[in-house]
């Protein structure tokens, strides 16, 4: 799945290509597309028509557009692409093409998703929390009732640091499943869980309840910093399955330190990267910078 990087390249995309485009036409190819819809691809065809989208919102690895009173949000899933084209710009049409909303200006926004994991659904929203801004892009605050129950992710300006700190080292579990628990800090996968992990020299299987406050800190600070390269560079690309609203791939797959680098020499101290088994996936670790601890919990 898109990590927040990820989604927030094409939130970006969406903010600036997007919005004030009122949606003229809707067409659902597919409707496990629109699976999540309350009233099926019908009524989610009827409701869009004629709306205008007025904000781009991403929270964590989530992702919505407010329309009038309510959020038309896009889950990605493993392969989900939001492509914005222009008037004249029609192309070879993907085959996997779900959703196309034509728009006024004779542009469109095709949902095109390979794996089928994804969805749309028009939701209704429900107040914050905190009473914060529901997320970046956000000023009101309101988030979608599907994503209620998403945390606040480590850019957000509103998350509370120090709470957070306290409650990964509540939890009795390793730092890897920590860090991927999306209720208790949203926006980091897979890729960047195992770049931060190892910028912290920290095992995946580290337990949180005997992590030391600077520890948490440092990991927290290290999935940020990572995070905001990764922004910088639109992303981390592997194929032809994530590239921003234009249809332009990321990066920084170039300047990962340990995912998908099994066998290559750790950049720090040259032991081999190594990969190993962790929950119906994987985990990257350099094994003399990130020494197991003799009771870690997976």
């Amino acid at each position: 799945m898109p990590e927040l990087p990820e989604v927030e390249t094409v939130r970006d995309g969406l903010d600036r290509h997007l919005l004030g485009r009122t949606i003229v036409e809707v067409e659902v190819r597919r409707d496990s597309a629109v699976r999540r819809h309350d009233g099926g691809p019908d009524d989610f065809a009827a409701w869009l028509t004629g709306r205008t989208p007025r904000a781009a919102v991403r929270r964590g690895k989530y992702l919505w557009l407010l329309v009038d009173d309510s959020a038309l949000v896009a889950h990605l899933g493993m392969s989900g692409q939001l492509l914005v084209r222009a008037r004249g710009d029609e192309g070879a049409e993907s085959p996997h093409l779900r959703v196309r909303l034509r728009l006024d200006d004779g542009g469109r926004l095709d949902f095109v998703d390979q794996r089928t994991f994804g969805h749309l659904a028009v939701r209704p929203l429900v107040p914050t929390s905190d009473g914060a801004p529901g997320g970046h892009g956000a000023a009101d605050a309101v988030v979608p009732d599907l994503v209620a129950h998403i945390a606040r992710d480590l850019l957000d300006p509103h998350g509370d640091r120090a709470a957070l700190v306290a409650a990964v080292r509540r939890r009795r579990t390793g730092i890897k499943r920590a860090l991927l628990d999306q209720g208790l800090v949203s926006g980091i996968g897979n890729i960047y869980a195992d770049e931060a992990l190892w910028r912290a020299r920290l095992h995946y299987a580290r337990p949180t309840d005997t992590l030391h406050r600077p520890e948490v800190e440092r990991v927290l600070d290290s999935a940020a910093e990572v995070m905001r390269a990764a922004l910088a560079a639109g992303g981390t690309s592997f194929d032809a399955l994530y590239v921003n609203v234009n249809g332009a791939s990321g990066y920084f797959d170039r300047s990962l330190e340990v995912y998908g680098q099994q066998g290559r020499a750790c950049r720090r101290c040259g032991t081999p990267i190594r990969r190993e088994a962790f929950m119906n996936r994987s985990a990257h670790i350099c094994p003399h910078c990130q020494p197991r601890p003799r009771h870690g919990r997976y």
